[in-house]
């Protein structure tokens, strides 16, 4: 038997109706996307579908919007307009959170520098190392990003950091890398890296304040562990 679309549902079962008399954080994540991709196929409705669609990834939005255009376009019922339509509606909720951790300036934890760096990472699946500059009142100069890598590593050049550093008259800085594995469990290598800039700022007087380790949920911070 032939599934019914939405406009044949009860009136509470349907989600743009259910956004616009019960609010938006009534509705759960399949009925988000079902409004975005509008209908499903022949033998789903557009819940249905993006209930399965959720199911790939664990139902864990941060690895939905991992998955390419492509990809989303392997299952019956979303095409190229569909997938777009998804990958552009993530994008926007990623930047809006950027944009709210951008607004605080001032670095006064490693929870600081997590929750305003775990935006930028939250969807990679290769590593990425970023420098955030600060004056001598810890506030935030700007944050840059210095090298990417592959999926276990990046290459990270310490002068044009400091280079960076010095044109910008900074204080000190905090690095920050992911593991897209998720283990934030520092390497000997983060070791060794995390070394190698503390004694290169010491010789500018420029102080290294901490290295974060930033994983999908959790975060190592060498200062917190007193290894800088």
């Amino acid at each position: 038997m032939e599934k019914r679309t939405i406009k044949f549902w009860a009136q509470d079962d349907r989600p743009r109706e259910k956004l616009l008399a019960k609010g938006k954080t009534s509705l759960s994540n399949a009925e988000l996307i079902a409004i975005l991709i509008g209908s499903g196929n022949k033998n789903e409705s557009a819940v249905d579908l993006s209930k399965r669609i959720l199911q790939s990834v664990d139902n864990n939005i941060h690895q939905l919007a991992k998955l390419s255009a492509e990809k989303l376009m392997s299952f019956h019922g979303i095409g190229e307009a569909k997938a777009v339509s998804i990958l552009t509606a993530l994008e926007l909720g990623k930047r809006r959170q950027y944009e709210s951790s951008a607004e605080m300036q001032k670095i006064s934890s490693s929870e600081d520098v997590f929750t305003l760096m775990k935006p930028i990472f939250s969807d990679k699946s290769h590593e990425e190392f970023w420098v955030i500059y600060l004056n001598n009142s810890n506030k935030v100069l700007t944050k840059e990003l210095c090298s990417k890598g592959g999926m276990t590593s990046t290459i990270v050049d310490i002068r044009l950091l400091y280079k960076r550093a010095l044109e910008l008259s900074a204080i000190g800085i905090i690095v920050c890398h992911n593991h897209p594995s998720g283990n934030v469990k520092p390497s000997e290598q983060d070791k060794i890296l995390t070394d190698k800039v503390k004694k290169a700022g010491n010789s500018l007087d420029i102080q290294l304040l901490d290295h974060l380790i930033i994983g999908e949920k959790s975060y190592f911070s060498f200062a917190d562990q007193g290894e800088i």
